[in-house]
């Protein structure tokens, strides 16, 4: 008898998405299941997590229990929501089938003939191509950014402080010189060129009442 038993992975990977992201994936997967026949026993979701590679939590413990017996099928919106990583993608794909489970996308039609194995693999490629091209347009836009003063987010630099700035059409935040903090960063750089040891310019700082970004001692 066919083992209708299946789980649902599901994945966003930035800040840019959020809950939203895995409730429309999780709806999209439920009814790809219920036209399937399948009954969804299990839910592995990884939030916040790039699927560049296989450190995340839930997809480990999901390809655990597929040793189990607890289901012949994992679902999932899109292939690029399993692996955004060809050899990710193809290693455990070989653990799972060893297990009798096979991935399926409740987005993409694949069949099981050769020209499905095709297709798989173009998928496949497309998706760890867009991860890395996305990672290329990032990096880039963040040097640029870094090279008009631009903030680019994150911890603020001891020295500087943020503020709104006209920019073209519109508002961006730009990282400016903080008259209360710079002092600091000066001193440290001039008992530095001056070869004095770390441990004695740390010492300096907080006998003096120096404190770092977050009000602490330095």
């Amino acid at each position: 008898m066919e083992n209708n038993n299946c789980c649902l992975y599901a994945r966003y990977s930035s800040h840019k998405q959020n809950a939203t992201s895995i409730e429309a994936q999780i709806l999209e997967i439920t009814a790809f299941a219920e036209r399937l026949g399948y009954n969804i026993v299990e839910q592995y979701i990884d939030m916040a997590i790039s699927g560049k590679s296989d450190d995340r939590p839930e997809f480990l413990r999901m390809i655990e229990d597929s040793s189990k017996g607890k289901f012949s099928r994992i679902l999932v919106y899109s292939l690029d929501r399993f692996a955004r990583n060809r050899y990710d993608s193809a290693r455990y794909k070989a653990k799972l089938k060893k297990n009798g489970v096979k991935v399926l996308s409740a987005k993409e039609n694949i069949s099981d003939d050769p020209a499905g194995i095709v297709m798989e693999g173009v998928l496949e490629s497309m998706a760890e191509y867009y991860s890395a091209e996305l990672s290329q347009k990032v990096n880039r836009n963040m040097l640029l950014n870094a090279e008009k003063g631009l903030y680019n987010g994150g911890f603020v630099p001891l020295g500087y402080r943020v503020i709104e700035q006209d920019f073209d059409t519109y508002k961006k935040k730009k990282l400016v010189i903080d008259e209360n903090t710079a002092p600091i960063v000066q001193a440290i750089f001039k008992m530095r060129a001056n070869d004095i040891p770390v441990v004695e310019i740390i010492d300096f700082l907080n006998k003096n009442g120096y404190k770092n970004r977050k009000k602490q001692a330095i």
